[in-house]
């Protein structure tokens, strides 16, 4: 069996304050941001169609969110037979030009990454923060 290498990960606003942690398994100890939020989205897609399967819910405080057509499709709480599933791929494609939009960005241990393709040395005391930037009402 492979070493599994273990990061945490967890959302936050500017303020610090936490609304969310997971953790991301790596079968290496040195990753990229883009692997880093690659794996964060495959994991919360894998979660949100298991979700959409069984529950018809979806959580509001991840990365993934539905195109306005798989919206459209699923309804908004309406039960319905069968529903299609969040297309992995495109979410990883919004999560990474969001990234380079400035939609978030991520902290390594309290230190901002500038690059998507720089490289991140997990530890056992590693911690990755998502902070989402939220635009100021009115202007």
């Amino acid at each position: 069996m492979l070493h599994e290498t273990i990061l945490r990960v967890r959302d936050e606003n500017a303020l610090g304050n936490i609304s969310h942690e997971l953790q991301l398994r790596f079968d290496r100890v040195e990753v990229t941001a883009r692997d880093i939020i690659t794996e964060r989205v495959l994991q919360e897609v894998v979660a949100y169609n298991n979700r959409a399967q069984q529950q018809k819910q979806y959580a509001s405080h991840t990365l993934v969110a539905p195109r306005a057509e798989e919206t459209l499709l699923n309804g908004t709480g309406k039960k319905y037979q069968e529903r299609p599933q969040v297309n992995a791929e495109r979410q990883i494609d919004i999560a990474v030009e969001a990234f380079h939009s400035n939609g978030f960005f991520m902290l390594v241990d309290n230190e901002q990454i500038e690059d998507i393709d720089q490289r991140v040395m997990i530890t056992p005391e590693t911690v990755v923060s998502f902070i989402k930037l939220t635009p100021l009402v009115g202007g």
